[in-house]
């Protein structure tokens, strides 16, 4: 079985790579498995541009196809925020901070639509690296429900009321941001067959 590597430290994130792979004979492994201390200053100002840099850092440092992704909570109301900056919304602080503020920056908000989006870039050594977008639309939450996902699922809701913090994984990767953005990915045949070294 091939090997892609992602690049990213985000258990979520991994794990969710390695459910969407499981069916294209594609094994996944995070980057920290292969350089622990890996890391890239997110410096771009959009969700494509932090992909391609985090993307091409490493496959340039372990010279093999790199996969990463970029993704965030876009809130109309909030102009867009937290955005490019989701994962560190409050600070270092985690998710808990990062819902606690969203929470108290959509108070009294009746507008509640926000939107899901990732970018996947891939980077493959002396290839020009190609980007994929996904997005899913839905509506901000009054209070956290469910247990489930990571970061900002538990606020989430899509437009036909299902609640991030409550479906399954298995679920969630049918519908979510990087399943759609994995889609096109995945429609790609021949940059699948570059990763899948044919």
């Amino acid at each position: 079985m091939n090997e892609i590597v992602v690049a990213s430290g985000n258990k979520g994130k991994i794990r969710e790579f390695k459910e969407i792979f499981s069916n294209l004979n594609i094994s996944v492994v995070g980057i920290k498995d292969k350089v622990p201390d890996f890391d890239v200053d997110e410096t771009g100002t959009t969700f494509e541009e932090n992909a391609i840099l985090k993307a091409e850092a490493a496959s340039t440092l372990l010279n093999l196809p790199v996969i990463s992704d970029d993704s965030g909570l876009e809130v109309d109301v909030l102009n867009g925020e937290p955005g490019v900056y989701s994962a560190r919304y409050a600070g270092d602080l985690g998710d808990d901070a990062n819902n606690k503020k969203l929470l108290e920056n959509m108070k009294d908000q009746s507008n509640r639509r926000a939107r899901f989006v990732s970018v996947i870039a891939v980077a493959i050594p002396n290839k020009q690296t190609i980007t994929f977008t996904g997005t899913i639309e839905g509506n901000i939450l009054t209070s956290l429900i469910g247990h489930n996902g990571f970061g900002y699922d538990p606020l989430f809701e899509t437009l036909d009321g299902l609640k991030f913090g409550e479906i399954s994984l298995e679920d969630k990767n049918k519908i979510s941001h990087r399943a759609n953005a994995l889609k096109k990915l995945q429609n790609d045949q021949t940059l699948l067959n570059l990763l899948k070294g044919e």
